[in-house]
């Protein structure tokens, strides 16, 4: 057979097989689509076949298995014998021989807290240990408001906010939260301690820079791990340190690629009491082009004439501040938190921030609390007014008059923190435990004498970054409320100074 008889049967089979094609229905619609798809894209005709080819190899591959076992396989006896030996660490510190006494001794009260607190062995005290400064737990306006809101909407929502847990009364809070700061937009939180904490790292993350106050709360410090960004630290509200802290980073990222930079600090400091000089830093913010996130946990609904917090009170516009984070839960008596500050970063943190997208709504009960009670304070200056004067009054009693504590709290905040003279500690050397015990004496023996008080409790402060040289110092806590009279007031501020004097006298 020559060249000629093969090239005649290859033509031959080739129509065959070009007529029995013909002969399977949507061929025409085939064989056309090929011809204009090489005639006008020849490329895209050789992906496409390529693409044809990859599939069918792929469907024609044989099947194996995507676990690569790289390790001993053990018997059971060897797997019991290891989960035997097993120890697992405990989740929290075992409590110390001081913790046993002080749980022991914890007084538990029954009913509803107030200025006067009914405990579990009967007896009645003045209640100056909890959050209640204007006594708004007592308010039966607010109280007839909230059953009323719980038999409409139910208890909670059971839902994040993102999917179904949004109601009208959530939103009619941010608006009203919003308004008094004089902000765009708002947003709210179910959890208090969960806002600052989600807050940071939905802005900051790996990378990005963050300038924080060395006496920043634990919500603060746990925000600030989560976002994993480099954290420096300047003296508490000592704004010089902090002019050179930001000249320092501005240096060191002059000719790098821009990154996000923060200055996280607070309003009044939980862990001193003192206000933070608002003007200054946001001069500094400014000079040096760092964002500022403000936490107003516990000035909001106390500093200001209206209770707008420390913008109101230094005469700041707050849309000087990037994003104000607030409680819901302390002078408002109702629950949750929330963040305040342009539409872009409200809107942002509806998708970003965890404990607003992976959390249940805030209760509608507590939402409709929180804007109540925020349109009393607006409504009636004069509370606020009166809350300072108690907090004069009580103050009277026990700074000038106390040759054992001072009081490092701002003058208008409503919680003193009582802390022992320097000269009273460098004199005795006493370390931070015996402080604490003394103070927890104190804190005894004014129960014993009918006043509820209590002490400051830290968490530890190796939580971001184990080298930073400062450690908030043991304190008692004192709560002003407007619950109660002057001469009650008067008389709680001298049984507690007298139950320092009795403890510090007896351990000289």
């Amino acid at each position: 057979m020559d060249i000629h008889d093969v090239q005649d049967v290859a033509l031959k089979y080739l129509n065959e097989v070009a007529v029995q094609f013909q002969k399977v229905p949507g061929s025409a619609i085939l064989l056309r689509y090929v011809k204009s798809s090489y005639q006008n894209d020849p490329v895209r005709s050789a992906v496409e076949l390529f693409l044809f080819l990859f599939f069918v190899r792929y469907l024609l591959a044989p099947s194996y298995s995507t676990q690569k076992y790289n390790y001993v396989t053990l018997s059971e006896e060897e797997v019991d014998e290891l989960v035997e030996d097993w120890t697992p660490e405990p989740l929290v510190a075992p409590q110390t021989a001081f913790e046993e006494a002080e749980l022991e001794k914890r007084p538990v009260i029954v009913g509803q807290t107030g200025p006067k607190t009914k405990l579990s062995n009967g007896r009645t005290v003045t209640n100056l240990a909890s959050y209640n400064f204007y006594n708004f737990v007592a308010n039966e306006t607010l109280k007839e408001k909230a059953i009323q809101t719980l038999r409409q909407y139910g208890v909670g929502p059971c839902g994040p906010p993102g999917f179904y847990g949004t109601q009208d009364v959530h939103m009619k809070t941010e608006a009203d939260i919003a308004a008094c700061l004089g902000m765009p937009a708002c947003i709210v939180y179910a959890q208090a301690m969960s806002t600052i904490s989600s807050v940071i790292p939905a802005f900051s993350k790996r990378g990005d820079i963050i300038v924080a106050d060395k006496a920043v709360n634990y919500a603060i410090r746990k925000g600030l791990q989560i976002s994993r960004s480099t954290v420096r630290w300047y003296e508490h509200n000592d704004m010089d340190d902090l002019e050179r802290t930001l000249g320092r980073v501005t240096k060191e990222q002059a000719g790098k690629p821009l990154k996000r930079r923060f200055i996280v600090t607070e309003g009044i400091s939980e862990n001193v009491g003192d206000v933070v000089d608002l003007p200054r830093l946001i001069e500094l913010k400014y000079r040096y082009k760092f964002r500022l996130i403000l936490d107003e946990t516990w000035s909001f609904g106390v500093l200001g004439r209206t209770g707008r917090g420390i913008t109101e009170q230094q005469n700041v516009d707050a849309a000087e501040v990037d994003m104000i984070v607030g409680s819901l839960a302390g002078p408002l008596c109702a629950g949750g938190g929330f963040c305040a500050g342009s539409d872009e970063i409200v809107e942002h943190q509806r998708i970003s921030a965890t404990a607003y997208t992976f959390s249940a709504a805030l209760p509608a009960m507590l939402a409709t609390t929180a804007s109540e009670t925020l349109e009393l304070m607006q409504s009636s200056p004069e509370t606020l007014s009166q809350l300072r004067e108690q907090i004069k009054t009580m103050r009277a009693q026990l700074d000038p008059r106390s040759d054992w504590v001072y009081c490092s709290s701002s003058p208008d905040n409503p919680i003193m923190l009582l802390v022992l003279k320097p000269e009273v500690v460098s004199s005795r050397a006493l370390s931070n435990e015996e402080q604490e015990r003394l103070l927890q004496e104190a804190v005894d023996e004014s129960l014993a004498n009918g006043v509820l008080i209590t002490r400051s409790h830290r968490m530890s402060s190796d939580v971001t970054a184990k080298d930073i040289p400062w450690q908030a110092p043991p304190a008692l806590k004192v709560c002003v409320t407007t619950g109660l009279s002057r001469k009650e007031t008067e008389k709680a501020g001298i049984t507690i100074r007298h139950a320092i004097t009795k403890v510090m006298t007896k351990r000289r």
